[in-house]
């Protein structure tokens, strides 16, 4: 198994409802969600809503994340921004307090050329020996990593798997192929592409409500039952459904508040999923066959 784990969860961030965040909740969801097919969660991540994050609740989040688990899951920390000192700061913060490596992701935004998404991610693994997960995501920061940027970046010894949320199967099977690092699905529909490639799993967020199923999926794929594994991965089409439904976290969340988890709302800009898109999830969540449906 990898480092990190097979099967690590985009933890949402529950917040009460005058907006603030609801540390217990989180702590329990983190619990249940390790005690349900995760090997480990992904703190203040995009899916826990990190843009809206202060520095003091990122970092609060992540002490709360390493007292509940302990050694039985991995704590990676989302600590990656567009700012490079801003990155370094989070980094030497989370290090300190005990997490078990980072997401970051490609700087976004101002668009750095590809030495200096090199530079970046040289600069926040001076401050920490624990692993670098790499997070190339271009939908939402424009910016590639190419294969080329990542076999240099392969080179950073810490830098040890790249969440690729890029459905470019030949530039994830060069990464697996030539750099070394552990390959990550970041988008929940690839996870049985990426292991025909030779992936290690995924970064996910249907597995806030399937997390036994996808673990399955991984167990058999790695058992050598590559059919079994398939067939769990059509069976699990409505979870991917699902998080199409609105933009991540909205959906997830009102998927969890269905299912009794009350991780509250979002913060702007993101706005809770209305009476449709509630509907829609639901729906979804049925013909998964983990919500009753309601009987008229």
């Amino acid at each position: 198994m990898a480092v990190l784990g097979e099967v690590l969860t985009a933890i949402v961030t529950p917040f009460k409802n005058d907006g603030a965040v609801d540390y217990e909740r989180f702590r329990e969801l983190a619990q249940h969600l390790v005690e349900n097919g995760s090997d480990g969660i992904v703190v203040a991540g995009t899916t826990g809503e990190s843009p809206t994050l202060s520095d003091d609740e990122r970092l609060e989040l992540f002490r709360v994340a390493v007292d509940a688990l302990g050694d039985g899951a991995t704590v990676i920390a989302g600590t990656g921004t567009y700012s490079t000192a801003h990155s370094i700061h989070l980094t030497r913060a989370a290090h300190e307090i005990g997490v078990d490596g980072f997401l970051v992701v490609t700087p976004y935004y101002n668009k750095p050329p590809p030495r200096g998404i090199v530079e970046h991610f040289k600069a926040i693994a001076a401050e920490s020996d624990k692993p670098i997960v790499v997070y190339n995501i271009p939908a939402r920061v424009v910016i590639n990593i190419e294969p080329d940027t990542v076999l240099e970046l392969a080179e950073i010894p810490t830098v040890k798997a790249v969440k690729q949320a890029n459905d470019d199967l030949v530039q994830a099977k060069r990464i697996v192929d030539e750099s070394g690092l552990d390959l990550y699905a970041g988008d929940d529909n690839l996870i049985y592409s990426f292991l025909e490639l030779g992936g290690i799993g995924g970064v996910c967020v249907h597995t806030h409500v399937v997390g036994p199923r996808v673990k399955a999926m991984v167990t058999a794929y790695r058992e050598g039952n590559p059919g079994e594994a398939k067939l769990i991965d059509d069976e699990l089409a409505p979870s991917y459904e699902l998080l199409k439904v609105q933009g991540n976290p909205i959906a997830i969340k009102a998927a969890l508040n269905l299912l009794g988890h009350e991780v509250g709302g979002l913060r702007l800009p993101l706005v809770s999923a209305n009476e449709s898109e509630i509907a829609a999830v639901r729906d979804c969540l049925e013909r998964l066959g983990i919500l009753t449906p309601v009987t008229a």
